[in-house]
């Protein structure tokens, strides 16, 4: 069966995960993860992607991000997994393949799941058991986004700004968005929005993106959006 075309569309934020092949480990070590961010930074500003959060897992990557031209995620993703893939192989001498396959995306609808996206990254070492808090995980960009600490990688959105208008106000808001857990039917929509390529928003968002796209899409029930077959 041929690949489905991926739809990224400039201005358009993105939830994008990347795993290790068969769920094996992409990441063994610290330096690992701070190479990764590196090249995360690197390339976001070669291909004009902003990135607004992300968690780095053992053995997959979570980003929220906006690309600023259309299809930059793409080229974004494909650089930063070959120059990663690179740099393992050499270190550990190894070979072959490291990511299982082409990372998944999901386009999200600002309004009703940007914060619902972000909170959802960067609360996986939480549901993982590492952390009791978010806040005490290193690879995530929580202490960014709520502690306020600086990152020259992350570009705030227009959402996470509207927050608050100063930026102790705009942190404290985020934080307070920890204070209430994901219900199950959002965590079930951010779920399969991104691992099976589905829109993530309403109807409304869905004729949006289909006419940007020049492509027909349809609404699935229980809150999923993907092309039409027909």
């Amino acid at each position: 069966m041929a690949r489905s075309k991926r739809i990224c569309l400039a201005g358009v934020p993105q939830h994008v995960i990347q795993r290790g092949n068969n769920k094996q480990a992409c990441f063994f070590c610290d330096k690992d993860r701070q190479l990764y961010l590196n090249k995360l930074a690197e390339y976001s500003e070669t291909y004009k992607v902003h990135i607004h959060s992300y968690v780095l897992m053992t053995n997959h990557v979570h980003l929220l991000l906006t690309p600023q031209q259309d299809g930059a995620t793409s080229v974004f993703m494909q650089a930063v997994g070959r120059s990663y893939v690179r740099y393992i192989n050499s270190a550990y001498a190894r070979t072959g393949t490291l990511w299982e396959g082409r990372f998944k995306s999901s386009l999200i609808e600002c309004d009703r799941y940007f914060l619902a996206v972000s909170r959802y990254i960067e609360l996986n070492p939480v549901r993982a058991g590492l952390v009791q808090q978010a806040q005490d995980y290193v690879w995530s960009s929580y202490c960014v986004n709520a502690l306020g600490h600086s990152s020259a990688m992350l570009t705030p959105h227009q959402v996470y700004i509207a927050l608050a208008a100063q930026p102790e106000q705009r942190c404290a808001a985020y934080q307070a968005l920890f204070e209430q857990a994901i219900t199950g039917p959002e965590l079930t929509a951010i779920r399969n929005a991104v691992n099976k390529s589905w829109l993530l928003g309403s109807a409304a968002f869905t004729a949006q993106i289909s006419r940007a796209a020049g492509e027909v899409l349809r609404r699935l029930e229980h809150g999923g959006n993907r092309r039409s077959s027909g």
